[in-house]
Parts: C-alpha cells; sequence; structure tokens
C-alpha cells in the first residue's frame, strides 16, 4: 500500500501527540512519585491514613492529576488517530478502542482513591466499624489500584504496538525508531501475560522494567514529531 501525502490536519495532530504525551507523563510522574507514593506507605495502614488525613488536599489534588492525566490521554489517542488513520484505518481505530481501555483503568483507580479517602475519614454512615476495619479496607482499594495498573498496561502494550507497527508502515518517523516502539511495547506486552500467570515473575524482571522501554520510545517519539514532524513518505521514497 502507497501511504498519501501527509495533509496539515496529520502535521497538526503530530504536535498534539507530542505536546499530549509530554504534558501527561510529566503530570503522572509528578503526581505518583511526587504525591501519592509520599502519602502510602506500603503495609501500613495505620501510618497511610495518618499521611492523608493530614495532607488531605495534597491528596485530593492528586486525584484531580489522575483525571487530567485522562484527559491528556483521550486528546492522545484522538490525534495519534488522525496521524495514522491514513495508513490503516480499521488498525488504528483499533488502537484507539486499546487507549480508552487504559484510561477506563485509570479512571477505576481514581474512584479507588475517592473511596479510600472516604474510609480513612470514617464518615458518618461508616460509624458502624472501627478505625482498624476501616484502614485495613482502605488500604485493600488502595492496594487493588496495583491490578488495575498492570491490566490497564496490557492495553496500553497492545495499543502502542499497533501504534508502532503503523509507525513503522508509514514512514513518518524513522523506522529503527518505529521497531524500537514495535519491540519495548510487544515486551510490555508479553511481561504482564507472564505476570498475570506467574505473580513471582517480577523478582526476575522488575517491574519498573515491564513499561520503561515503551516509556523512552514515547518521549523519543514525542520530540522527534515536536521538533522535526512528519516525513513525507514520497521523500523517503525518492531518497531510497
Amino acid at each position: 500500500m502507497t501511504i498519501g501525502l501527509i495533509d496539515q490536519s496529520q502535521r497538526t495532530a503530530a504536535k498534539v501527540v507530542a505536546i499530549a504525551y509530554l504534558v501527561t507523563f510529566v503530570t503522572v510522574i509528578y503526581i505518583h512519585y511526587g504525591i501519592l507514593w509520599r502519602l502510602i506507605v506500603k503495609n501500613n495502614a495505620a501510618e497511610t491514613a495518618r499521611n492523608i488525613l493530614a495532607h488531605e488536599t495534597l491528596f485530593r489534588i492528586g486525584i484531580a492529576g489522575n483525571l487530567f492525566f485522562c484527559v491528556g490521554v483521550f486528546v492522545l489517542l484522538t490525534a495519534l488517530y488522525v496521524v495514522l488513520k491514513p495508513v490503516n484505518r480499521g488498525l488504528a481505530l483499533l488502537a484507539a478502542f486499546w487507549w480508552v481501555v487504559w484510561v477506563f483503568m485509570w479512571l477505576v483507580m481514581s474512584l479507588n482513591l475517592f473511596d479510600a479517602l472516604r474510609l480513612f475519614s470514617g464518615t458518618d454512615s461508616l460509624q458502624a466499624f472501627d478505625a482498624g476495619q476501616l484502614q485495613a479496607l482502605a488500604s485493600f482499594y488502595l492496594a487493588s489500584n496495583f491490578d488495575r495498573y498492570y491490566v490497564g498496561l496490557l492495553f496500553w502494550g497492545l495499543a502502542s504496538t499497533v501504534c508502532a507497527c503503523l509507525w513503522f508502515k508509514s514512514r513518518y518517523i524513522p523506522r529503527a525508531l518505529a521497531a524500537f516502539g514495535v519491540i519495548s511495547s510487544a515486551f510490555a506486552v508479553a511481561c504482564t501475560f507472564v505476570l498475570f500467570i506467574f505473580p513471582n515473575f517480577d523478582k526476575i524482571v522488575g517491574l519498573g522494567w515491564f513499561d520503561s522501554p515503551m516509556g523512552l520510545f514515547d518521549i523519543a517519539l514525542s520530540f522527534w514529531l515536536l521538533f522535526k514532524g512528519l516525513r513525507p513518505p514520497a521523500a523517503v521514497g525518492a531518497r531510497a
């Protein structure tokens, strides 16, 4: 299949992809490493409760940041669809649906944070439970976000794999970069599947390695699109 010439809507959408990804990346890193992970103490419900109740506004900012991240991903997937639709409309649409599942998991995780905050606060409707029971239940909601993240990561990896294949086929970006995207995204999918079956797999491959290569690809892609833009396929073919 011959890819047609790039139109202005694709060029604009490519810039939106770059900006949306970089903004959402910075947001999620700050929210989780700068806020949530500072307040949530692993395997210590009482200390987590004290931290969250002492910094409730900060915790709520973390939840709002998660929701902002979801909005940014919707912008990102829409722009990606505009860029990659001429390459293969069906696959671009499939990737968009998988991105939606990824966002849905983040929305569920945000609701879990609201539930945990309500339990830690011990509102009037929860007076029948003692503080220890409420803290244990709230910690369960927080811990369940781990599973939801990796379910979402599976669909993020699938969407990223399809998009990277379309980038490779289109020649809009260097094929070496697109190939790295295919490999890193497929690696995230494979690791996540194995983790679901073998929960101790993280002892072999650290959890941080699941999505880090894919994240590196997304950052490199964003900077390429921001400063270089889309390469016209006709020009690539002429050089070849």
